[in-house]
């Protein structure tokens, strides 16, 4: 977004961690102190929640567009308004190109994340995903619902909030869609399709982190 204001929402159960950096102008650092949880599953699914919360008590006031991005990735190439829209999402790098019969979408009609076969245009991916303030807040209002209902019914979707989020784009079309450029794994090797990869995911051990 170089050229204008960005505000940074940075949610951590360890505010202290966050290092005191020297921003350039029209730039500015929120930190914003999250509950911890135990599993990363609750961590994961949370998200949609404290998103929602904090549109209603701050981020409205201070932001025209909100860009949701999971914290361990980096930027490696550019990225600017081109993404923005009244509701974005990414595709999954991992189900790029791939059969609707190969997602992995919720199928079990106990839970609210539901996709029936025959349904769905393609799976996204909830570590990058963007939108208007309004856009968003509808979105995380209608998924943290689905969320709060499963729980109640002492049922969690096959990949947790990613689940619900898909289940609103199958009902609610995304304005815009972002290609695997925004989102890839360097550990998926190159494809063809690549010509840059905008935001990476940090090498690291799945297992230990979410341990």
């Amino acid at each position: 977004m170089v050229g204008h204001k960005v505000h940074y929402y940075v949610f951590t159960d360890q505010p202290e961690a966050v290092p005191n950096i020297t921003l350039k102008t029209n730039r500015f650092l929120h930190v914003v102190e999250s509950e911890p949880y135990k599993r990363w599953q609750d961590v994961s699914m949370q998200r949609m929640e404290s998103i929602h919360q904090h549109i209603s008590n701050q981020f409205y006031k201070e932001v025209d567009y909100l860009v949701c991005a999971d914290s361990d990735m980096k930027f490696n190439d550019y990225v600017g308004v081109e993404i923005l829209d009244e509701l974005v999402a990414t595709l999954h790098p991992a189900y790029y190109g791939t059969e609707r019969n190969h997602f992995p979408y919720e199928r079990r009609g106990v839970s609210e994340a539901y996709i029936p076969a025959d349904e769905g245009d393609f799976y996204y991916m909830a570590a990058f995903y963007a939108g208007t303030v309004k856009g968003i807040y509808k979105m995380t209002q209608v998924c943290y619902d689905g969320i709060q209902k499963d729980r109640k019914k002492g049922v969690e979707a096959v990949w947790q909030e990613e689940s619900h989020f898909n289940k609103y784009l199958v009902y609610h079309k995304p304005t815009k869609v972002l290609s695997p450029e925004y989102i890839w794994d360097n550990g998926m090797g190159n494809r063809t399709i690549l010509k840059k990869k905008r935001f990476i995911a940090v090498p690291k051990n799945h297992n230990e982190i979410r341990n």
